[in-house]
């Protein structure tokens, strides 16, 4: 698997690139937040020495290959808005998981939609991956929202699979395959087996 650390990606609207040291602090508020830690797998942040680990924890992984972690930056200003990475990479299968997060106060704007088109999109297309799986509370319905319209479908339920602060939670699992990622690309071959959209509350992704 090649490095990650110089990679950076660019949307519409956003430029998604490795966190610095400097982004620790922006990081910090954004996972302190209870709103965005609600279905989180870990607790809410409480130490901004926690957002300086996670940065370079991240560092280390994107040198050495294992992780693709990428902030999620406002083009205009280069403000944190998240993160998204893909991580666990199972290069004989090439596979490899998703995950990211979102500043309670970039909701509802499409911002989610633009980083994971263009994670999923590096994915698929730059390494060669096959399948891509996310793992999520199935209480979060933006977060289902997002991988749905990202052509996700849900493959399972795993129950009382996360015990965070002493409480239960399942895992709705997802996955979407390269095929699917290019039958979404042309509508003509998208329509028969495209998944259902949910519904999106006011304050989603």
């Amino acid at each position: 698997m090649s490095t990650f650390d110089q990679i950076y990606l660019s949307t519409e609207r956003l430029i998604l690139r490795p966190l610095s040291e400097s982004d620790a602090p922006a990081l910090f508020v954004i996972f302190s937040d209870a709103r965005i830690m609600r279905y989180w797998s870990t607790p809410v942040w409480s130490a901004l020495s926690t957002a300086e680990e996670r940065i370079a924890r991240n560092a280390r992984g994107m040198s050495a290959g294992e992780v693709l972690a990428l902030g999620i930056f406002h083009a205009d200003g280069q403000r944190l808005l998240g993160t998204c990475d893909l991580f666990r990479f199972d290069a004989q299968c090439r596979r490899a998981d998703i995950g990211y997060g979102l500043a309670f106060g970039a909701w509802g704007q499409g911002y989610m939609q633009e980083a994971l088109a263009a994670l999923i999109g590096y994915g698929f297309d730059n390494l060669a991956l096959n399948r891509i799986e996310a793992d999520i509370d199935p209480r979060n319905i933006a977060s289902a929202n997002a991988l749905l319209r990202q052509g996700f479908r849900q493959e399972g339920l795993f129950r009382e699979r996360w015990i965070v602060a002493g409480e239960k939670s399942d895992s709705a699992m997802f996955g979407l395959l390269l095929s699917d990622w290019v039958a979404a690309k042309n509508p003509a071959t998208a329509a028969a087996g495209s998944p259902a959209i949910l519904l999106v509350p006011p304050a989603a992704y």
